[in-house]
Formats: C-alpha cells, structure tokens, sequence
C-alpha cells in the first residue's frame, strides 16, 4: 500500500519539489559521489518522466556549479566553493546564518550542517557553490572560537540527570546536566550553566551549574538572571571591594595644597530622590552686573582609583554601572561611589571642576579645568528644585534662579545651532519592598533636569573643546570622545515617507542645521497629538547610536562639534580616562596610544549597549509580573511596532506593551509591508499600520519569556 502510494506522490512530484529533493540530497551526502541508479532508487524516482526529470535538473546543477559530474552518471557536491571566516547566528527555529567577517550576505546553515556552533561563534565554513535564485549555503567546518557558553534557565532535576530549561531564542535545545554537575541545584531553581560539550550525534548540549541564582519568580532571583543573561555582572568581586575599603577617605592637607579652594563658595547638589552617588555639584557666585562665575564640580574618582589598579580594571572591564528596574549595579565599589566620592553635604570633597565665567545671555568669557576642593551646603532633589524655580522661593532661591536663567539661554542657543530635542518621558514603577510593582508613573524631564543637564552638556563640552581644538597645522592629541554621526539617508526618507501619512513633512536633504532644524519642527508640531509618542519613536529609530571614539566626528544630536564625557565618572569608565588624560594634557604629557584607548572606546561603547538591554529586559519584566492579575482585562492602546509575526500594541493608561501574534488575526491571510510600517490582509484589505488606535484583551503573561500576549477587541 505504501509503495502505491509513494509512487503517485511521485508522479505529481513538481520541477521545483523535485530540485529541492536533490539538493538536500547531495547536501545529506556531501562527501560521497553519488551514481544515477543510486539517486533513482533512494529518491524512490520509478517513473520514466520523473527519471528523465532527474537527468534534467541535474545537468542544471551542474551548469549552476552546484555539483561536479567526477565520471560518465557519477555525481558529487561541489565543494571547491571557498572557505570563509565569520559569525554563526543561532536559531530556535532551525534558520541559522553565518556572517562572513569581511561583510557581504548572510548565508544560510541549515541544523544538520551547524557542527553544534552555539550562537555568535567565530567559525569557518565551507560555502557551497550558489545556486541561481536559491539562498547561499554552508557547512560549519571550524568552530575558531565560541562566543558565549554560558545560558541561564529553570533546572528540570530528574533521579539520575537534570535539564537546564532555557528561554533562549538562539537554543532549540535544553541543556543536558549529569547529576554531579548539579551543584545542588533542585527543580525550579535559575541557575547558569556552562556548556562543556556537545557531542556529534547528540541531540542536547551537555552543560555543568556554574551558579544557583535562587528560586524562579523571586525578584531578585530575576533580577540576577536578567544580569547573568547579558553577560553582567551581579555580585562585586570580594577583593575589589577590600581593597576600597583600605582606600583612607580623610583629605589631607597636601591634596588642599594642589586645588583651587571652593569651601567657602555656595556649592550644591541637584539630584532623583533616591540617588546616592552624587557625582556633580554646582557652585555659583556673582562678579559683576550679569556675569557669573560658575562651577561644575565633578567627583576626582581618578584620585582615589589608581589606573592599573584591582578596582581601576574592575571598573574598566564593568565601563558602566547598570541601572535595573529596582536597583543599581555600581561600576566601583559603594564605598567609592556611595561615600568617598559621592559630594555629599556638609562634607569636604575632592573634585575636578570646569569653572566659567559667563553673562545671564548665556555667553562663556572664560573657562578654565582645574581641580579643586568644595563642601557642598545642600543637597537638593530635583522636586524641590524645581519648587524653587516655580515659585521663587526656597533655599538659595537667587542662585537657582540665576543658574535656570542662564541654562535656559544655553538651551535656546543649542537649538538655533541645531540640537534635536527628543524630551522623552521615562515609564518608572511604584514597588514595594519585595519588589513587586504596585503602579505605573511616568517621569518627565522639568526645569531643574533640564537646568543640570545644560551645565553638564557645557563641562563636556568644553573640556572636550580645550583638548580637540588646536590650530590648523597642529594634530590634536588623543581622547575618547562621545560622537554622533548624521541619521542614515535611507531611513530619514522612511520617516519623511511615514510622518506624510499624518500630514507632517521634513527636510531630508540641505545642511545639517536645516535637516536638524525640520526633525525639530515636527517634534514641536506633534507636542500633545495622539501621534506624539509614536512619530517621536520612529524619528529616534532613524537617528544613529552615539558611541565612543577617539576619532572625532563631531555630536549631530547636540550640534556640537566637539563634545566627550566628563560629568560622570562614578558610573561611566570613558569619564575617568577622560579626567586622566585631561590632567596629564594639562601638565604637558605627550599624547596616549590611539589604537589603545579606541579598543577602550569600542568597549565602553559595546557595554553601554548590554546595559541599555538589560534595563529594557528588567522593564519589560516588571510590566509582565504587572499585568499578570490582569488577564482578561481591555484596555486602549496604539500599534507601537509591527512586524512580520505580530503587532506590538503600547497601552495608554500604564505604557505597558505587548503583542498580537499575527496568527491571531484570522479573519485573513496577512501579509507584512515594511516601508509602510503595516499587516495588510490580502482579501479584504484592512492594513493594521504603525500608530493606529486600537483596543485589546490581555490574553497571556509569560514571566520567563518576559511576554505579554494581547488579543483583538473588535
């Protein structure tokens, strides 16, 4: 019956069935010649048309190079195709890629061909020859060097062996433990876990429990295997924090000697309310009718932290601290970040300033870099500043008046040079002492944010200024900077394309200043529209990353062309080799090593993206555990991304997003057009477009997936 069967398919067997046949095929067997009698019968090819079929295709593959005829009906896969070095890219669902390092397309790696490379591996394949309008395909020859060996997941322990249960999109399989690799782990528990070998015919890696995180669901259980899954840190080396410990905090009367005396200058700190690493101040006084002297006083954390020092390669190899949902990941140890180095109140402090003599008009006459010593008289939040600027009164009132006046100035003069001013709001969480979120707020950037934001943009501006600007015939010597390059032409035209069908138009071509200029006046023209948060969404996409660099092109976003990191030195790494390299300039030393501190730069600037990644992932956990008591519950929304498996949908009521897989849409078949952000259905044509009011059901809450599932409320 079966072979009737088999016969029948045959006969309806398509050109293009048929081909595919072959090639996976010649794939299965790359390495034996293959003879036509052979092919006929595994491929269980009976018929005379489906033979001559065969022949057909096969003298095309051969054109194609794909195979080589080595003898009269005798075939084998071309493998003379050139080797090459690159990235694998793991799939759960089977469609792995490899990028070649030298660039050029992905080339697809189907699962039998994989040699078990774990994603991001650095591997050499074997490219098979390409076949006319078919993908280009490898082989894993060579896994060079793996990438990341470590998952995390939920133990499933069973008597004699264990699984490591992962949400990995990049593994399709668990992760087999023996028993005595356990480390005690029990079921239910995250824990990381190396992978110490995959065998060749074996379905599962092998891996052995590195760390037990703690019990899944418990926050800070989550909280760890969001760092762990990053690659971060989430617990601070013993030795680094001991050796902060012996780090004496009295300033002596030498390091006064050296520094500009500030003590007796109104100095404060403004401040989140729950901030503990206070890492700049501002000190102001008048000289003469409208004209101040101003000081941005920033933590000397290079004072206390030795370059090549156990913490100085703590905080390198860290670059940043991370800022979770609930907590803080500190790049230096919190006696350094939280007591030594934090300018506190009433306490006397180490700093290294930018001081600025400069009119209400916003106007610098002078500046000068100089270290110093400050004792700050108040320690202001950024509520209670703001109450100050609103009503006039308050603590310091004349000096917090005359610092927002001349802020405001400086900002008016950063627009009109073309500064792109995206004021975004930051979703934030009420939670309680479990760390389970109670309710959603929203933080928008007022007066006093943008007051201490303004001073800071000016200290990095300038000391990036006092480094980077030299005379014409002169090379400037050697400093990180933090640059922006010019939004990518392509995806300004999408966003000139997208913002059309609400009635708004930008500039894509002309000077900078005119491009910057129109972004600008759209996101003024859109202040308040229901349209606001995704237009603005979609301006940020078509903007490129800043980043670190010792080659300065200068801060499109800002208008600046000279602009690095000074202000912050407490959480981000580039800041200290700035303070560093600023002081030895100062003093006359010769320029650093470009090709060092731009591999330092790359880092730094590779970290601040992982971090970036591991708050999105904490936030969209505690907007899970969130909506987790409201399944069922409708809500309104808007359509804040579409793809080709769904619709992302941002809540209006809490900014909570999740999605409707596109299976779910079942009243047609749904097709995905990219350049106009939309699902159109093929029959009866609805389009679900980017930006569309539309209402939902909250279907699912996946925790571990950190997953949200909506469903259509017609």
């Amino acid at each position: 019956m079966a072979k009737k069967k088999e016969k029948k398919a045959g006969k309806r067997m398509t050109k293009k069935q048929l081909a595919e046949k072959l090639v996976d095929f010649f794939q299965a067997k790359p390495d034996e010649i293959l003879t036509l009698k052979y092919i006929f019968s595994e491929l269980r090819l009976t018929t005379h048309p489906l033979k001559m079929l065969c022949i057909d295709i096969l003298s095309e593959l051969q054109l194609d190079d794909y195979i080589v005829e080595v003898d009269k009906g005798k075939y084998r896969l071309n493998r003379r195709g050139k080797e090459l070095v690159g990235t694998f890219h793991r799939k759960s669902n089977g469609k792995n890629s490899f990028t070649p390092e030298d660039g050029g397309e992905s080339i697809f790696i189907a699962e039998r061909n994989s040699a078990h490379a774990m994603n991001n591996d650095k591997v050499r394949i074997a490219f098979y020859a390409k076949r006319k309008s078919r993908d280009a395909e490898g082989e894993v020859i060579e896994i060079i060097e793996r990438a990341n060996d470590t998952f995390v997941g939920t133990l499933e322990v069973t008597k004699g062996y264990a699984f490591l249960v992962t949400e990995n999109r990049t593994l399709a399989n668990d992760i087999f433990i023996p028993k005595e690799k356990l480390k005690g782990g029990k079921t239910g528990d995250k824990a990381i876990v190396k992978v110490v070998e995959w065998p060749d015919k074996a379905k599962n890696p092998i891996g052995q429990v590195i760390d037990i995180l703690g019990k899944a669901g418990d926050n800070t259980t989550e909280m760890h295997a969001i760092l762990a899954e990053f690659g971060l840190p989430y617990v601070y080396p013993k030795a680094v924090e001991t050796a902060a410990e012996k780090i004496p905090a009295e300033i002596s009367q030498e390091d006064i000697a050296n520094r500009e005396d500030f003590r007796k200058v109104t100095t404060f700190t403004i401040d989140p309310k729950d901030a503990k690493d206070f890492d700049d101040a501002l000190s102001i006084r008048p000289l003469k009718d409208g004209l101040w002297e101003v000081g941005v006083h920033i933590a000397d954390v290079t004072h206390y932290v030795k370059e090549g020092g156990i913490i100085d390669r703590e905080a390198e190899k860290r670059a940043t601290s991370v800022y979770l949902v609930d907590r803080t990941i500190p790049m230096l140890p919190e006696r350094l970040s939280n007591f030594i180095c934090s300018l506190r109140p009433d306490e006397e402090k180490l700093t290294y300033s930018v001081i600025f003599d400069i009119t209400e008009k916003g106007e610098v006459k002078k500046s000068r870099v100089v270290h110093t010593v400050i004792k700050s008289d108040r320690r202001f939040t950024y509520e209670e500043a703001q109450d100050v600027i609103e009503t006039g009164k308050g603590d310091y009132n004349e000096e917090i008046l005359a610092l927002d006046k001349i802020a405001k100035a400086l900002r008016e003069k950063r627009f009109n040079s073309g500064a792109i001013n995206f004021d975004r709001y930051e979703v934030k969480f009420d939670i309680d002492e479990n760390g389970k979120p109670l309710g959603v707020f929203f933080k928008v950037s007022k007066d006093a944010n943008k007051l201490i934001e303004e001073f800071m943009l000016l200290a990095n501006r300038t000391v990036a200024e006092k480094i980077g600007k030299v005379p014409k015939n002169k090379k400037a010597k050697v400093l990180p900077y933090r640059i922006h390059d010019l939004p990518d032409p392509e995806k300004l035209d999408n966003l000139a394309q997208f913002i059309a069908r609400f009635g708004y138009k930008i500039r894509t071509s002309g000077t900078k200043t005119d491009v910057s200029k129109s972004i600008n006046h759209l996101l003024d023209d859109i202040q308040g529209k229901k349209e606001e948060n995704l237009i603005e969404t979609v301006s940020i996409r078509a903007m490129q990353k800043a980043r670190y660099s010792t080659f300065n092109i200068g801060h499109y976003g800002l208008a600046f062309e000279y602009y690095t990191h000074f202000t912050s030195p407490i959480r981000r790494f580039p800041d200290m080799m700035v303070h560093r390299l600023v002081s030895k300039y100062l003093e006359g030393g010769r320029s650093v090593s470009e090709t060092k501190y731009e591999a330092l730069c790359e880092h730094s600037s590779e970290m601040e993206q992982i971090a970036a990644n591991a708050e999105r992932a904490s936030v969209k956990y505690k907007q899970v555990e969130f909506m987790m008591d409201k399944i069922g519950q409708t809500y309104d929304g808007v359509i804040s991304g579409v793809t080709e498996w769904g619709l992302y949908v941002e809540l209006n009521e809490n900014k909570c997003e999740g999605m409707i897989p596109v299976r779910d849409l079942d009243d047609d078949y749904y097709e995905f057009d990219e350049k106009n952000y939309c699902l159109r259905g093929r029959r009866k044509n609805r389009t679900y477009s980017l930006g569309d009011a539309i209402t939902i059901k909250v279907a699912r809450a996946n925790l571990e997936k950190k997953q949200l599932d909506f469903a259509l409320v017609d």
